[in-house]
C-alpha cells in the first residue's frame, strides 16, 4: 500500500534537472497564466462531477 502514494500523480509539484533549471528561460507571465487557468478549469470540472454525482446518487447522502 505504501507504493500507492508514489503512482500518484500530484499536478502540483515541479521536477526537473539542475541543467535545465540552469540552462532554459524562465516561464513567460502568459505561459503562467494559461497554465493556472488550465488548473482551475480542470478543478472546477471535477468539483462539479463530484457535486453532480453526490446529487444524483442518494448513498452519499448517508454521510
Amino acid at each position: 500500500m505504501n507504493n500507492l502514494g508514489r503512482l500518484i500523480k500530484n499536478n502540483y509539484t515541479n521536477i526537473a534537472h539542475l541543467k535545465d533549471l540552469t540552462t532554459l528561460p524562465p516561464m513567460t507571465a502568459e505561459r503562467h497564466a494559461a497554465i493556472m487557468r488550465q488548473r482551475i478549469a480542470h478543478r472546477r470540472m471535477v468539483e462539479e462531477a463530484k457535486e453532480l454525482k453526490s446529487v444524483s446518487d442518494p448513498l452519499f447522502d448517508s454521510r
